[in-house]
Formats: C-alpha cells, structure tokens, sequence
C-alpha cells in the first residue's frame, strides 16, 4: 500500500521527535517516497541530517529558503503528497492548524494541500486533557482529519497518563488505512475470521491447534488497505489488534459461529481463516482435573461448521489446512460447503505450518480452476487472494 507514495512527514517540537526518525525510515523501507518538513522547534530535538540519512531526500527546514527546490514555492508538496502525517503533532501545532495560521512550512503546506492529514500528538498530559487542545481536535476531526493517538503510559515529564506518541505500527496502519480510502474493496463489508479456537476440558486445559492467527490477520488488514470496513473475528491469537479494524474476541467455536453469523449481516464477503476446532468436550468440568487415574476418558461432540451454517448472501471463503491429497480434499470441501473460494495449503510443506510468516497456497474457485502460488510472505499471500475475491464482487451501482 505504502510503495510508490508520496508522504510528507511533518516533525514538530517534542521529545518524541526522535521516533520520528524511525518513522520516516520504516515508510522509506515501505517504497514511500518521504519528504520531511522540520518545525524550528523540532529542530531543537533532532537534526535534519538524521532524516536526509535515512529518505535520501532534502529535508525543508525554511519557508523562504532559495537552495530548496520545494521551499521556492509554498504549496509544492503540498499538491505532491498524496497524504500528510504529523508526527509527533504538538498542542501548538494542533492549535495553528486548527486556527488556520500558516506561519512556517509545515502549517502552509497543510492549509494548502487537499491530501488527507494524519495526527499523531504527543504532549503533556494536562495539556492533552485541556479543553482547549480537545476543542481544537475536535474541530479537525469535524473537517476530516485523522487522529491516531495518544498512547497512554510515562511521559517525559516524569508523570503517567496520556500523551505519549502512538506506536509507531499504528501510525502506519493508520496511514495505510488513509492511503486505500479508494482501493476496490472501498464501500465493501469483509468479515474475517482467524485464530484457532479453544475448547475447555477444564479450567487450565483445553482442545485446540496450532494456528497462530497470522494469515487471518494479515488478510483482514490488507482488506481494511483496500478501502473495506472489516469486522475480524479472531479466536486465541497473541497478535497486536489491527488499527481501523472492529475486532471480536472469541474463544469457542461456539462463540465463533455466534459472533461470525451477527457480523456477516449486510457483508459482502466472509473469509474463514480460522482454524476451528472441530470436536469439544460434551462437558467441561467445573474445576481441575486432577492426575490420579492412569487414563482419562473425554467424550467429545461434533462443533457446528461456520461456514456451511451462516445465512446470507455474500461471498464465502474458506480455507483447508491439508497434510495429504490437498487437491483432492479441498475440492471436495469447496463443492460440500458451497464455497465461492477455498484456500489450500499443506501444512507438511517447509514455511507453511501453522505459526510461519509464510504460505504456499493452491485457490482453487467453484468452476475447477486453480491457482498454485509459491511461498510467499503471508501478507502477500493475503493480497493475491484479495484480487481474486475483488474481481467477484458484483459492481456496485
């Protein structure tokens, strides 16, 4: 999402002005093309050479400085970003531009672009809580501009509460969520599910497998990427919760098939990545079993199959998770549950077990056709399935 983009990336005078630095070299690693604007109080933290370092491109200190080839004319990045990002965003900051003033490069450029503006603050927490800075917020947001922040913990002044720079992933979700406003998932409902569900035998133990999550999530916030409102429905994974996406933990199957079937209202596609567990215990006990019989019987009951049983019309995906005659098994599972999609991998295969940052899939689609990729990151694995659930979607209007 981020390759290819052009960025402006708006430092201003605040401790946390040093992950700033970061920042711009996490988008650059994303392809972006980052052009930094430095207030002159931010300069008072960090140097304008640490950001030249790391996006290889002049960094704008000085509205009216003739050796720029941007400063020479005011607006110039502002009609060449595609998206503006103001981190950390100070309480002054936040003050000019919700006052219109335009007093330095970066509060000109913002009042003189039509490119989406992204807020990151950072501030004391009383100044965070004071009226004012809420009202001035307020009035941004009114006119479309994104706030993502602050996180809440220790402050450089030594006190705890909010004010602290948003993490740093979320910053980039949230652009990146900013940049797909127009993907061809916008205006579309995606509901996802991932994690492998867990099923109680007691307080301590359970049924369950071995799925970590990753590919369920990694499709949820390519679709969130894309343009699409995505309610991700996600069992045991200890995963950071996606930005810009409604998320609703579950833990059973039976939870699953109950927060999936109310999510699935009006959605214009499901994607089952879950790894449901398809047996539970008939009953959990009600406290630990202890270890004193040499074997223990546990009489278990068939779970409910999400995707066959939730009504609606909407684009249905699902996933087999093979160890033999992969082919074989997930077109019988496509044609059983009446699938739009399924997603087949061998979890035998080197860097497609459960638990890898990598997948090597066959999609196959109801009309016998397949599509073999190779191992390839999740996160791309996610995008290619998403061109093909895209290019199904009927048209809208």
């Amino acid at each position: 999402m981020l390759k290819g983009k052009k960025i402006v990336l708006g430092v201003t005078g605040s401790i946390a002005a040093f992950k700033a630095v970061d920042l711009a070299s996490k988008l650059t690693q994303a392809c972006a093309e980052v052009d930094v604007i430095m207030t002159r109080a931010a300069r008072e933290f960090v140097t304008p050479l640490s950001f030249r370092s790391l996006t290889h491109r002049p960094v704008v200190t000085d509205m009216f400085d003739p050796a720029s080839e941007l400063s020479v004319e005011h607006v110039a990045l502002a009609e060449k970003a595609e998206v503006i990002v103001v981190a950390p965003a100070t309480a002054d900051i936040i003050a000019k531009i919700s006052c219109g003033i335009a007093d330095e490069m970066l509060t000109s450029t913002i009042l003189a672009t039509k490119a989406p503006v992204v807020l990151a603050p950072a501030m004391n927490v009383n100044m965070w809580e004071n009226q004012v800075t809420q009202d001035n917020l307020a009035k941004l947001r009114a006119r479309g501009f994104v706030v993502v922040g602050p996180g809440y913990g220790r402050l450089a002044c030594e006190t705890i509460g909010s004010g602290r720079l948003a993490e740093l992933q979320d910053i980039l979700d949230t652009v990146s969520q900013v940049l797909g406003r127009k993907g061809d998932l916008a205006g579309r409902k995606i509901v996802v599910s991932a994690g492998g569900t867990q099923e109680s035998i007691d307080p301590v133990r359970c049924v369950t497998n071995r799925s970590s999550g990753k590919m369920g999530y990694a499709i949820a916030e390519a679709a969130r990427d894309r343009g699409a409102e995505v309610t991700l429905v996600s069992a045991a994974a200890s995963l950071r919760a996606p930005m810009g996406i409604k998320l609703v933990p579950v833990e059973t199957a039976l939870q699953m098939h109950a927060a999936t079937a109310q999510a699935v209202k009006g959605a214009d596609a499901l994607i089952m990545a879950a790894a449901v567990a398809d047996y539970r215990p008939r009953a959990a006990s009600e406290r630990k079993i202890k270890k004193t019989a040499a074997r223990l019987t546990i009489e278990l009951v068939r779970n409910p199959d999400i995707l066959s049983e939730v009504r609606g019309s909407f684009l249905r995906v699902g996933f087999a998770a093979e160890s033999e005659n992969l082919l074989e098994n997930a077109r019988d599972k496509l044609r059983r549950k009446k699938l739009d999609l399924i997603v087949a991998n061998d979890i035998t295969a080197p860097g497609a077990g459960f638990g890898e940052d990598t997948n090597k899939v066959v999609i196959l689609d109801r009309k016998g056709r397949a599509e073999e990729l190779p191992l390839l990151p999740k996160t791309e694995v996610a995008e290619r399935l998403l061109d093909r659930v895209a290019a199904l979607l009927p048209r809208k209007g």
